[in-house]
Order: C-alpha cells, then structure tokens, then sequence
C-alpha cells in the first residue's frame, strides 16, 4: 500500500493534489501535513476518501529537526507543496526559514531515508524575465525581482549543488517552478489568489474588472501577458515526473503559451455569461519594479525529457475550474466545513474524516 506524504496540503496545490491522489491511487494512505487548520482550509478535503492523516506542520519541522521518523511506515513519495508564497512578504528570516531551511531539512530526510522528493519552486526566480524563463538557466544567472523569489532560487541553487558535490540526495527529485497557476481551492490565498478568481469577485460585487494600467508603451493597457496555467496541468507534470525518476532537476510548470490579462478577464466574463466591463487603474507603487509585464515558460526541456505537453487551454480552464466550484468544492473561505477532527491519535496528531 502506498504512503504518500504532501506538505501544503490544505493549500491551493496541496489540496488539489490530494483529491487527484485519491482518485489516482484509491488504496494510498495520504499523510496531508499543513500549519494547524481553520475551516476555510479543512473545507478542501471535502469528498476525500477516509483514508487520509493529517499531520501538524509543526510535528513535521520536529522529526525533520531531530532527524525522527514522523511516520512508522515507509513513505512512497513526498509532494513538498507548503511554503509563504506572498510575493510582498519583507521578512527575510521569516521565508529563509520557511522556504528553504525546511526545504533543506526535508530534502535531507528523504535523502537518508531513500524517498523520492517532489518541490514546488516558482516562476518567481525569474526576475523581471530580461534572463528569459527557460528552465535550463542556473539559478546563478538569475535575479528575482522580490525576497520570496529568492527564498525559492536559494533552494534550487543549494539542491544542485548537492547534486554537483556528490552529497547524499533523494533518489529521485524535481523542482517545479509554477507559472501563473489558477483552479479551484484557492479563496484562501486572498491578494494571492489567481486573477481568475479576483476577477470573478469583482463581477460578482461589482459587475466590473479592474485591470492596471500598462507601465510601458509597447504594451497597451490589460496587454501584459502571463503564462496562465490550470492546476491540474500542473499535477500532470507533477506526477509525469513522479513516474520517470529517471528525469530529475529544475523544470517549468507552465502551458508555453503566453495569454494577455485582457484574455483572462474576458474568458471569466464568458464564463460567468455576464457582457465584459473593464475599467483601467493606476499600478500600485509597491508593485513599481516588481511588476512582470511578460511570462512564458519555455517547456522544451520537459518536452526533450518525454512529457507529452497539452496544456488546457486558458477559457476552457476557466469553465472547469467555475464548475469544480458548483460541483461542491468551493473557493470561498467563509464556506464551513464538514469535516470532524477525531480524538485518535497518530504520532500525536489527530486524524480527520469525513
């Protein structure tokens, strides 16, 4: 029977991957680990399957720091989905230790434990994109534009060296560095929520889209582009990856078709059946010099690698992600959950059922 461990479970990926591991492998035992839960976050793993843990993320630092085993069996796999993903965060202790000491330490736990390690980097070590976005630059060579970028390419730039000076690593590893990602189970994130869901929340209290203003005259307002990627193609590179640990290193997780934010909106409004109203305003000052006018993940080296790309186009991901929502799994953080913590304990934590 598998064991397969995911850190961020309750987040916005996190979630997604373990309701696509629940239906992928209906028999595994899923180890869900995330900071301690409220019901905006419980509400994610609504129509999980019953055979699911939740551990505490504090649990976990506390085995990874004394090099403690935080479950009796041998894991399968670790999805390492949890870290602050706040693009504005001006704590550098704060995501020094968060994004890439625990990344360190569970990097370390799988490597002497023989575990294949999965990790979310960001499209963030880019930078303002003037090194362009292929996987196959160092991260040496690049220079992201605000402190969660660099917490992520820190992290990348210490896996490789590990891998250059010959130190013990996972036996199979990929970091993913995910686009601009957007799908259900996100109202959580707040002003780091996708676009998409931004955008459906403005029409739904104001029947109105606001876009920023161009900062620059070759690109006119609401023509600034994103690589805009539906979550489950995110998993599908997840998972390929998982399944070919022949393939390893730093890779893309974008569809390679760059998509303008007028593009999205009109997609929401479609979606939404409502007529499209846009209204232009100025880029907050705390965005001037962070602001990317332009992403494309270059996909060429997963495609060398084997991974057949077919990225889901942006309206049609949009549709799916809106009838996810209808369907049950709702993106609103008032929604309450209906989930019941149980008094038995594991290692310590409670476990979680339906």
């Amino acid at each position: 029977m598998s064991v397969v461990a995911i850190t961020g479970a309750a987040g916005f990926i996190g979630s997604n991957l373990a309701h696509r591991m629940a239906r992928e492998l209906p028999d595994a035992t899923l180890l869900l680990i995330d900071h301690p839960l409220d019901n905006r976050k419980i509400a994610h793993w609504q129509g999980l399957p019953s055979r699911y843990v939740y551990i505490s993320r504090d649990v976990l630092r506390d085995s990874l720091i004394h090099d403690r085993d935080f479950w009796p069996q041998p894991l399968d796999v670790v999805f390492h989905l949890g870290a602050c993903s706040s693009t504005t965060e001006r704590n550098w202790s704060y995501l020094a230790d968060n994004n890439l000491g625990d990344t360190q330490r569970l990097w370390t736990y799988c490597a002497r434990r023989g575990i294949p390690f999965y990790y979310a980097s960001s499209a963030a070590t880019y930078g303002d994109g003037s090194q362009g976005f292929s996987d196959r630059t160092h991260p040496r060579d690049l220079k992201p534009l605000n402190l969660y970028g660099k917490s992520k390419n820190d992290f990348d730039l210490w896996a490789l060296d590990q891998i250059d000076r010959g130190a013990a690593h996972p036996p199979a590893w990929a970091g993913l560095k995910f686009f601009n990602v957007f799908g259900p189970r996100e109202g959580h994130k707040g002003p780091m929520m996708s676009m998409v869901w931004k955008a459906r929340r403005q029409i739904e209290e104001t029947g109105i889209v606001r876009l920023f203003r161009s900062n620059t005259p070759s690109q006119p307002d609401g023509g600034q582009t994103r690589d805009f990627v539906y979550v489950e193609d995110c998993l599908d590179h997840l998972l390929w990856l998982w399944r070919h640990p022949e393939v390893h290193g730093l890779f893309n997780s974008g569809t390679g078709q760059p998509r303008t934010f007028l593009d999205l909106v009109h997609g929401v409004f479609s979606a939404l059946e409502r007529p499209p109203r846009i209204e232009f305003i100025p880029m907050p000052s705390e965005l001037v010099g962070q602001y990317q006018n332009f992403t494309q993940a270059d996909m060429s080296k997963l495609i060398a690698a084997g991974y057949p790309l077919n990225p889901t186009p942006l309206e049609v991901g949009i549709q799916r992600a809106f009838e996810t929502e209808t369907a049950g799994v709702s993106s609103d953080p008032a929604m309450p959950s209906t989930l019941v913590v149980t008094p038995q304990p594991v290692h310590g934590q409670p476990t979680l059922s339906q």
